[in-house]
Protein backbone atom coordinates (compact mmCIF):
# COMPACT_ATOMS: atom_id res chain seq x y z
CA UNK A 1 0.00 0.00 0.00
CA UNK A 2 3.00 2.16 0.69
CA UNK A 3 4.11 2.28 -3.06
CA UNK A 4 0.69 3.81 -3.87
CA UNK A 5 -0.04 6.87 -1.49
CA UNK A 6 2.25 9.30 -3.05
CA UNK A 7 2.32 8.28 -6.52
CA UNK A 8 4.45 11.36 -8.16
CA UNK A 9 7.52 10.63 -5.57
CA UNK A 10 6.84 6.66 -6.42
CA UNK A 11 6.64 6.29 -9.82
CA UNK A 12 7.78 9.81 -10.79
CA UNK A 13 11.65 8.83 -10.98
CA UNK A 14 11.79 5.77 -13.35
CA UNK A 15 15.26 4.95 -14.26
CA UNK A 16 16.43 5.66 -17.89
CA UNK A 17 17.61 2.14 -18.40
CA UNK A 18 14.21 0.38 -17.43
CA UNK A 19 12.46 2.48 -20.48
CA UNK A 20 14.41 0.48 -23.43
CA UNK A 21 13.60 -3.34 -21.59
CA UNK A 22 9.82 -2.25 -21.18
CA UNK A 23 9.57 -1.35 -24.67
CA UNK A 24 11.41 -4.79 -25.47
CA UNK A 25 8.83 -6.57 -23.29
CA UNK A 26 5.89 -4.75 -24.98
CA UNK A 27 7.54 -5.98 -28.55
CA UNK A 28 7.31 -9.66 -27.59
CA UNK A 29 3.76 -9.27 -26.29
CA UNK A 30 2.87 -7.70 -29.46
CA UNK A 31 4.55 -10.56 -31.98
CA UNK A 32 3.11 -13.36 -29.75
CA UNK A 33 -0.31 -13.42 -31.12
CA UNK A 34 1.29 -14.19 -34.51
CA UNK A 35 3.36 -17.32 -32.91
CA UNK A 36 0.35 -18.58 -31.46
CA UNK A 37 -1.24 -18.66 -35.30
CA UNK A 38 1.56 -19.59 -36.92
CA UNK A 39 3.46 -22.01 -34.11
CA UNK A 40 0.58 -23.48 -31.79
CA UNK A 41 2.01 -26.86 -31.56
CA UNK A 42 5.16 -26.06 -30.64
CA UNK A 43 3.89 -23.19 -27.91
CA UNK A 44 1.77 -25.84 -26.27
CA UNK A 45 5.08 -28.28 -25.79
CA UNK A 46 6.51 -24.91 -24.43
CA UNK A 47 3.72 -24.35 -21.89
CA UNK A 48 3.85 -28.28 -20.95
CA UNK A 49 7.56 -27.43 -19.97
CA UNK A 50 7.38 -24.54 -18.53
CA UNK A 51 4.42 -25.66 -16.20
CA UNK A 52 6.50 -28.03 -14.94
CA UNK A 53 9.46 -25.75 -14.40
CA UNK A 54 7.44 -23.12 -12.60
CA UNK A 55 6.08 -25.30 -10.32
CA UNK A 56 9.35 -26.64 -9.40
CA UNK A 57 11.30 -23.92 -9.27
CA UNK A 58 8.50 -21.93 -7.20
CA UNK A 59 9.13 -24.53 -4.55
CA UNK A 60 12.82 -24.76 -4.82
CA UNK A 61 12.89 -20.99 -3.35
CA UNK A 62 11.54 -22.24 -0.38
CA UNK A 63 13.95 -24.90 -0.66
CA UNK A 64 11.29 -27.17 -1.12
CA UNK A 65 12.90 -29.72 -3.42
CA UNK A 66 11.98 -33.40 -5.18
CA UNK A 67 14.18 -35.13 -7.62
CA UNK A 68 12.99 -35.24 -11.35
CA UNK A 69 10.93 -38.67 -11.31
CA UNK A 70 8.91 -37.97 -8.21
CA UNK A 71 8.51 -34.12 -9.37
CA UNK A 72 7.52 -35.30 -12.73
CA UNK A 73 5.16 -37.79 -10.82
CA UNK A 74 3.26 -35.42 -8.54
CA UNK A 75 2.84 -32.73 -11.40
CA UNK A 76 1.46 -35.15 -13.50
CA UNK A 77 -0.51 -36.30 -10.65
CA UNK A 78 0.46 -40.05 -11.42
CA UNK A 79 1.95 -40.04 -8.25
CA UNK A 80 0.49 -40.60 -4.42
CA UNK A 81 1.85 -38.06 -2.00
CA UNK A 82 5.54 -39.36 0.28
CA UNK A 83 6.06 -36.33 2.53
CA UNK A 84 4.97 -32.76 3.28
CA UNK A 85 7.50 -31.46 0.10
CA UNK A 86 5.37 -33.37 -2.15
CA UNK A 87 1.77 -32.24 -0.92
CA UNK A 88 3.70 -28.76 -1.44
CA UNK A 89 4.35 -29.46 -5.23
CA UNK A 90 1.11 -30.07 -5.38
CA UNK A 91 -0.56 -27.26 -3.92
CA UNK A 92 1.65 -25.08 -6.54
CA UNK A 93 0.20 -27.12 -8.83
CA UNK A 94 -2.75 -26.55 -8.44
CA UNK A 95 -2.96 -22.87 -7.51
CA UNK A 96 -1.14 -22.33 -11.09
CA UNK A 97 -3.31 -24.76 -13.20
CA UNK A 98 -6.60 -22.97 -11.65
CA UNK A 99 -5.11 -19.21 -12.80
CA UNK A 100 -3.77 -20.32 -16.02
CA UNK A 101 -7.06 -21.95 -17.05
CA UNK A 102 -8.95 -18.48 -16.16
CA UNK A 103 -11.08 -17.42 -19.68
CA UNK A 104 -11.45 -13.85 -18.40
CA UNK A 105 -9.35 -11.92 -15.45
CA UNK A 106 -11.20 -10.24 -12.89
CA UNK A 107 -9.26 -7.23 -10.85
CA UNK A 108 -7.35 -8.69 -7.75
CA UNK A 109 -9.39 -8.68 -4.69
CA UNK A 110 -9.02 -10.42 -1.31
CA UNK A 111 -11.16 -13.15 -1.76
CA UNK A 112 -9.28 -14.12 -4.55
CA UNK A 113 -5.73 -13.59 -2.92
CA UNK A 114 -7.27 -16.04 -0.43
CA UNK A 115 -8.57 -18.93 -2.95
CA UNK A 116 -5.31 -19.68 -4.43
CA UNK A 117 -3.89 -19.45 -0.68
CA UNK A 118 -6.45 -22.34 0.19
CA UNK A 119 -5.75 -23.93 -3.28
CA UNK A 120 -1.77 -23.83 -2.28
CA UNK A 121 -1.85 -25.42 1.00
CA UNK A 122 -5.19 -27.93 0.93
CA UNK A 123 -2.42 -30.57 1.02
CA UNK A 124 -0.57 -29.92 3.72
CA UNK A 125 -3.01 -29.08 6.82
CA UNK A 126 -2.18 -25.28 6.66
CA UNK A 127 -4.16 -22.60 7.36
CA UNK A 128 -4.85 -21.99 3.48
CA UNK A 129 -7.36 -19.23 2.76
CA UNK A 130 -7.02 -16.86 5.79
CA UNK A 131 -4.80 -14.39 6.54
CA UNK A 132 -2.25 -13.88 9.53
CA UNK A 133 -3.32 -14.33 13.26
CA UNK A 134 -0.16 -13.38 14.43
CA UNK A 135 2.95 -10.89 13.50
CA UNK A 136 5.70 -12.55 11.65
CA UNK A 137 9.05 -11.69 10.52
CA UNK A 138 11.17 -11.97 7.21
CA UNK A 139 13.97 -13.49 8.45
CA UNK A 140 17.68 -14.23 7.03
CA UNK A 141 20.03 -17.55 8.41
CA UNK A 142 22.51 -16.42 5.85
CA UNK A 143 25.12 -15.53 8.77
CA UNK A 144 24.49 -19.14 10.41
CA UNK A 145 21.95 -17.32 12.92
CA UNK A 146 18.45 -16.13 12.78
CA UNK A 147 18.19 -11.99 12.08
CA UNK A 148 15.12 -10.23 11.10
CA UNK A 149 15.49 -8.26 8.13
CA UNK A 150 11.98 -6.71 7.76
CA UNK A 151 9.51 -6.15 10.48
CA UNK A 152 5.68 -6.41 8.27
CA UNK A 153 2.58 -4.66 9.80
CA UNK A 154 1.03 -6.82 12.35
CA UNK A 155 -2.15 -8.87 12.29
CA UNK A 156 -4.36 -6.10 12.61
CA UNK A 157 -2.39 -3.63 10.30
CA UNK A 158 -2.57 -6.44 7.16
CA UNK A 159 -6.43 -6.93 7.45
CA UNK A 160 -6.67 -3.05 6.62
CA UNK A 161 -3.55 -2.86 4.42
CA UNK A 162 -4.01 -5.78 1.90
CA UNK A 163 -7.69 -4.51 1.00
CA UNK A 164 -6.62 -0.89 0.73
CA UNK A 165 -3.41 -1.93 -1.72
CA UNK A 166 -5.10 -3.91 -4.01
CA UNK A 167 -7.69 -0.92 -4.62
CA UNK A 168 -5.43 1.80 -5.40
CA UNK A 169 -3.31 -1.09 -7.60
CA UNK A 170 -6.35 -1.63 -10.14
CA UNK A 171 -7.21 2.03 -9.89
CA UNK A 172 -3.97 2.85 -10.74
CA UNK A 173 -3.69 0.33 -13.69
CA UNK A 174 -7.01 1.38 -14.89
CA UNK A 175 -5.93 5.06 -14.78
CA UNK A 176 -2.89 3.56 -16.73
CA UNK A 177 -0.59 5.95 -14.37
CA UNK A 178 2.46 4.25 -15.06
CA UNK A 179 3.84 1.23 -17.35
CA UNK A 180 1.66 -1.96 -16.12
CA UNK A 181 4.75 -3.81 -15.29
CA UNK A 182 5.91 -1.04 -12.82
CA UNK A 183 2.53 -0.91 -11.12
CA UNK A 184 3.24 -4.92 -11.01
CA UNK A 185 6.11 -4.36 -9.49
CA UNK A 186 5.18 -2.10 -7.00
CA UNK A 187 2.15 -4.60 -6.35
CA UNK A 188 4.34 -7.26 -5.29
CA UNK A 189 6.73 -5.58 -3.14
CA UNK A 190 4.23 -3.88 -1.11
CA UNK A 191 2.65 -7.44 -0.73
CA UNK A 192 5.07 -8.97 0.41
CA UNK A 193 6.03 -5.82 2.82
CA UNK A 194 2.80 -6.38 4.45
CA UNK A 195 3.27 -10.28 4.21
CA UNK A 196 -0.64 -10.88 4.88
CA UNK A 197 -0.07 -14.41 5.45
CA UNK A 198 1.20 -17.25 8.15
CA UNK A 199 2.72 -19.33 5.49
CA UNK A 200 3.36 -19.31 1.21
CA UNK A 201 3.73 -15.55 1.11
CA UNK A 202 6.78 -15.91 -1.31
CA UNK A 203 4.83 -18.32 -3.98
CA UNK A 204 1.66 -16.44 -3.25
CA UNK A 205 3.39 -13.22 -4.55
CA UNK A 206 5.04 -15.08 -7.64
CA UNK A 207 0.89 -16.76 -8.60
CA UNK A 208 0.06 -13.13 -8.65
CA UNK A 209 2.54 -11.68 -10.79
CA UNK A 210 1.46 -14.72 -13.07
CA UNK A 211 -1.72 -13.81 -13.21
CA UNK A 212 -1.10 -10.26 -13.67
CA UNK A 213 0.84 -10.96 -16.37
CA UNK A 214 -1.31 -13.13 -18.38
CA UNK A 215 -4.56 -10.60 -17.42
CA UNK A 216 -2.55 -7.95 -19.62
CA UNK A 217 -1.42 -9.63 -22.06
CA UNK A 218 1.76 -11.26 -21.28
CA UNK A 219 1.52 -14.48 -22.21
CA UNK A 220 5.46 -15.00 -22.04
CA UNK A 221 4.37 -16.84 -18.77
CA UNK A 222 2.35 -19.44 -20.13
CA UNK A 223 5.51 -20.27 -22.32
CA UNK A 224 8.89 -19.43 -20.45
CA UNK A 225 9.29 -20.26 -16.35
CA UNK A 226 9.33 -17.10 -14.93
CA UNK A 227 9.43 -18.60 -11.70
CA UNK A 228 12.64 -20.57 -12.93
CA UNK A 229 14.44 -17.31 -13.96
CA UNK A 230 14.40 -16.22 -10.42
CA UNK A 231 15.06 -19.36 -8.67
CA UNK A 232 18.71 -18.66 -10.76
CA UNK A 233 18.93 -15.18 -9.64
CA UNK A 234 17.67 -15.87 -6.24
CA UNK A 235 20.49 -13.71 -4.25
CA UNK A 236 19.07 -10.95 -6.77
CA UNK A 237 16.09 -11.63 -5.99
CA UNK A 238 16.35 -11.36 -2.08
CA UNK A 239 18.93 -8.32 -2.74
CA UNK A 240 16.81 -6.07 -4.51
CA UNK A 241 14.12 -7.01 -1.94
CA UNK A 242 15.72 -6.36 0.85
CA UNK A 243 17.03 -2.85 -0.77
CA UNK A 244 13.16 -1.67 -2.64
CA UNK A 245 11.76 -2.53 1.06
CA UNK A 246 14.54 -0.32 3.84
CA UNK A 247 12.18 2.98 4.61
CA UNK A 248 8.69 1.30 3.62
CA UNK A 249 6.90 2.24 6.69
CA UNK A 250 7.85 5.90 6.52
CA UNK A 251 7.26 5.78 2.85
CA UNK A 252 10.52 6.61 2.19
CA UNK A 253 11.43 3.60 0.23
CA UNK A 254 12.54 3.53 -3.65
CA UNK A 255 10.19 0.53 -5.86
CA UNK A 256 13.59 0.73 -8.52
CA UNK A 257 15.42 -1.62 -6.96
CA UNK A 258 13.01 -4.46 -6.72
CA UNK A 259 10.86 -3.39 -9.97
CA UNK A 260 14.39 -3.09 -11.96
CA UNK A 261 14.88 -6.73 -11.01
CA UNK A 262 11.24 -7.92 -11.99
CA UNK A 263 11.43 -6.09 -15.22
CA UNK A 264 15.19 -7.92 -16.18
CA UNK A 265 13.40 -11.37 -15.34
CA UNK A 266 11.06 -10.62 -17.92
CA UNK A 267 13.08 -9.15 -20.54
CA UNK A 268 15.02 -12.41 -20.36
CA UNK A 269 12.48 -14.39 -20.34
CA UNK A 270 11.09 -13.07 -23.69
CA UNK A 271 14.61 -13.49 -24.96
CA UNK A 272 14.15 -17.21 -24.27
CA UNK A 273 10.98 -17.31 -25.61
CA UNK A 274 12.64 -15.69 -28.93
CA UNK A 275 15.50 -18.22 -28.88
CA UNK A 276 12.27 -21.07 -28.63
CA UNK A 277 10.76 -19.90 -31.43
CA UNK A 278 14.15 -19.63 -33.53
CA UNK A 279 14.45 -22.87 -32.56
CA UNK A 280 11.47 -24.29 -33.55
CA UNK A 281 11.96 -23.09 -37.08
CA UNK A 282 14.78 -25.85 -37.90
CA UNK A 283 13.67 -28.77 -40.40
CA UNK A 284 16.25 -30.79 -39.08
CA UNK A 285 16.49 -33.36 -37.34
CA UNK A 286 16.35 -33.39 -33.69
CA UNK A 287 20.25 -33.75 -33.01
CA UNK A 288 20.37 -31.22 -35.92
CA UNK A 289 18.50 -28.34 -33.65
CA UNK A 290 20.19 -28.85 -30.86
CA UNK A 291 23.52 -28.56 -32.89
CA UNK A 292 21.83 -25.49 -34.57
CA UNK A 293 21.04 -24.04 -30.55
CA UNK A 294 24.47 -24.81 -29.47
CA UNK A 295 26.32 -23.60 -31.80
CA UNK A 296 24.45 -20.32 -33.01
CA UNK A 297 21.65 -19.50 -30.33
CA UNK A 298 23.17 -20.17 -26.79
CA UNK A 299 24.39 -17.56 -24.59
CA UNK A 300 28.37 -18.10 -24.45
CA UNK A 301 27.83 -20.07 -21.36
CA UNK A 302 25.19 -22.27 -20.70
CA UNK A 303 23.93 -25.49 -19.14
CA UNK A 304 21.73 -28.22 -20.04
CA UNK A 305 18.57 -26.80 -18.35
CA UNK A 306 18.60 -23.84 -20.75
CA UNK A 307 18.75 -25.89 -23.70
CA UNK A 308 15.49 -27.84 -22.46
CA UNK A 309 14.13 -24.92 -22.36
CA UNK A 310 14.38 -23.86 -25.49
CA UNK A 311 14.26 -27.20 -27.23
CA UNK A 312 11.11 -28.77 -25.12
CA UNK A 313 10.17 -31.38 -26.65
CA UNK A 314 13.68 -32.99 -27.07
CA UNK A 315 14.67 -35.54 -24.62
CA UNK A 316 17.73 -35.25 -22.28
CA UNK A 317 19.45 -37.97 -23.38
CA UNK A 318 19.24 -36.34 -27.22
CA UNK A 319 20.67 -33.56 -25.81
CA UNK A 320 23.32 -35.36 -24.01
CA UNK A 321 24.13 -36.88 -27.31
CA UNK A 322 25.01 -33.98 -29.30
CA UNK A 323 27.08 -32.39 -26.18
CA UNK A 324 29.43 -35.09 -26.20
CA UNK A 325 29.97 -35.10 -29.90
CA UNK A 326 30.07 -31.39 -30.09
CA UNK A 327 32.93 -31.90 -27.10
CA UNK A 328 34.85 -35.02 -29.11
CA UNK A 329 35.22 -32.53 -32.04
CA UNK A 330 36.39 -29.86 -30.01
CA UNK A 331 33.88 -27.34 -30.99
CA UNK A 332 32.33 -26.97 -27.40
CA UNK A 333 33.94 -27.24 -23.92
CA UNK A 334 32.77 -27.74 -20.21
CA UNK A 335 33.50 -27.01 -16.68
CA UNK A 336 32.03 -29.40 -14.24
CA UNK A 337 29.83 -32.66 -14.88
CA UNK A 338 26.36 -34.01 -14.78
CA UNK A 339 23.18 -31.53 -14.79
CA UNK A 340 24.86 -28.39 -12.98
CA UNK A 341 27.99 -28.60 -15.92
CA UNK A 342 28.58 -25.20 -17.81
CA UNK A 343 29.35 -25.29 -21.45
CA UNK A 344 31.27 -23.07 -23.58
CA UNK A 345 31.59 -22.48 -27.33
CA UNK A 346 35.30 -22.90 -28.36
Amino acid sequence: MRSFVDLQRTFGNQPLELGAALARIDTGRGQERLFEAQMPELLSQLSVSARIASITASNAIENIVLDGARAEGIVDGSAPFRNRNEQEFAGYRDALDSLIRIDGYEPLSVPYLLHLHRLLLQHVGGRGGHLKIEQNYIVSYESGRRRVIFTPPDQKQAEVLLPELLARYNAAKQQALAHPLVLLGALILDFLAIHPVADGNGRLARLITTYELLSQGYGVARYVSIEQRIFDSKNAYYASLYESQQGWHDEEHSIWPWTSYLVRVLDGAYEDFGRSIAAGHGLGSKQQRVRDYVLHQAPDEFRTREIRRALPDISPATIRLVLNSLKASRMIGSEGSGPGARWHRL
